[in-house]
């Protein structure tokens, strides 16, 4: 069981959690959510021991694993399969261990039946395989492939060694539908706790049985999935305002009672007497709107068609091709759906598109006066750190329209209203939003 009471932290002086208390039970699938900024990554962190709390506790059962997906494994010559199979360190100790000595040697023997070690070698192989590796692939080295597969061979590490607390952090960020689909069954049928920060509503509904929501500061548990929790907020939103306008009502009668006979002699006892019920009565406190993004493009300048045409393009990398043949034409008032799986080369077609990467032959063509917004998966690793604050970010892109980025940063999930935080205090969905308000400045293709 984890049991999170009354926890405070702050960041930079502004509370994240304020006397926030949970319970999830042993065993429970649970989606914790909230809008962006809110603190789920820096409950993960307080949760794993990596920050201090400055006041409160979180307890869990006397020697429970966590485990989470921190950062990509490195680009070693280990095989995908040795590095899952390591995450499981007690098997890979028991293995290691040499000793003469029949009595510890049968303690390892029964030990490794327990963990049931011998299949071990199967397992791994099976949830790579559901990430999207191929039987080949598992052979091969980590750096033969890049981040995001990298990041897919952690979260299979982590899976594999099956820790009492699961705690995934978007962990579909990097995979593709199918790989997406599997993780969903792992989760449901994965014999321990889980919880997970995910904004896809289909995998909150398919893999987990609670949900637990972090808004003004305070968490609260939710039985049910996420359109369970979504039903029964918005009825609890219906009555709390029913009960707020009907308090309202009750404080306009008693007040306009006082203010009507407090100071008439033969009426003062009964105007003071009401006047201590408007100081007892207690205000509702609606909860907190969930902010609506609204996404808005610039109008661009009508051009003539086509946009943008590829004749016979073949493009990739170091002179090898990863797409040929290409023939495509893209009209102003296209809206184009890119699918494949992870590897076929979406990612280039969009560098190439938007000239992040040159055709190794065929022909390109454009409109003259074409402007093209390019949004990358991994966009905003190329921030820049020692940027001191957010709205920065953006700077480059228009310098001399201020007035269009201040347009943009609110639909990024950046208010004016807020201070706007470093870069370094800015945690996974708030980086992405940062540079995600690029393409709305000024392009004609996105």
């Amino acid at each position: 069981m984890l049991r999170i009471e009354n926890i405070s932290y702050s960041v930079e002086g502004r509370p994240l959690f304020e006397g926030a208390s949970a319970v999830i039970p042993t065993g429970h699938k649970v989606g914790l959510v909230g809008r962006n900024g809110t603190g789920k990554t820096t409950l993960f962190r307080l949760i794993r021991g990596e920050l201090p709390l400055e006041a409160g506790e979180i307890e869990l059962p006397r020697g429970a694993r966590i485990g989470g997906v921190a950062q990509e494994v490195p680009g070693s010559s280990v095989t995908l399969l040795e590095t899952v199979l390591a995450a499981d360190t007690e098997r890979a100790a028991l293995l290691a261990e040499r000793t003469a000595d029949p009595h510890r040697i049968a303690e390892i023997q029964t030990r490794l039946a327990d963990i049931d070690a011998w299949s071990a070698e199967g397992r791994a192989a099976a949830i790579l395989r559901g990430l999207g590796f191929t039987e080949e692939e598992l052979r091969m080295p980590c750096s033969a492939f890049s981040g995001g597969w990298r990041m897919r061979v952690a979260l299979a590490a982590v899976l594999f060694s099956q820790p009492d607390l699961l705690l995934l952090d978007e962990p579909t960020n990097y995979l593709d539908l199918e790989g997406t689909l599997w993780l969903e069954g792992y989760i449901a049928r994965y014999p321990h706790t889980v919880l997970i920060v995910s904004h896809d509503r289909d995998l909150l509904n398919r893999s987990v049985g609670g949900i637990l929501h972090l808004s003004e500061r305070k968490l609260t548990y939710w039985t049910g999935t996420y359109d369970d929790f979504a039903r029964a907020r918005a009825a609890r939103r219906a009555l709390l305002e029913s009960a707020a306008k009907k308090q309202e009502a009750t404080r306009a009668h008693l007040q306009s009672f006082v203010d009507r006979f407090r100071y008439k002699a033969s009426k003062a006892r009964q105007a003071q007497s009401r006047l201590r019920m408007l100081e007892r009565l207690e205000t509702i406190r609606l909860p907190e709107d969930a902010a609506r993004t609204v996404f808005t493009f610039p109008e661009p300048d009508a051009l003539s068609p086509p946009l943008l045409t590829t004749e016979g393009v073949s493009v990739g990398y170091d002179g090898h091709p990863v797409l040929s043949r290409l023939d495509l034409r893209i009209d102003q008032d296209d809206r184009i759906a890119l699918l494949g799986r992870n590897g076929e080369g979406k990612s280039t077609l969009a560098k190439l598109l938007a000239g992040r990467l040159p055709p190794l032959s065929g022909r390109l063509t454009h409109s003259p006066k074409l402007r093209i917004g390019y949004f990358a998966q991994h966009q905003w690793t190329s921030c820049m750190p020692t940027r001191p604050r957010s709205i920065t970010c953006a700077a480059p892109f228009r310098p001399s329209h201020p007035h269009v980025t201040a347009r943009a940063w609110p639909a990024s999930g950046f208010w004016r209203r807020r201070p706007k935080p470093p870069w370094d205090a800015c945690r996974g969905g708030r980086r992405h939003a940062c540079p995600c308000c690029w393409p709305r400045i000024t392009p004609r293709i996105c």
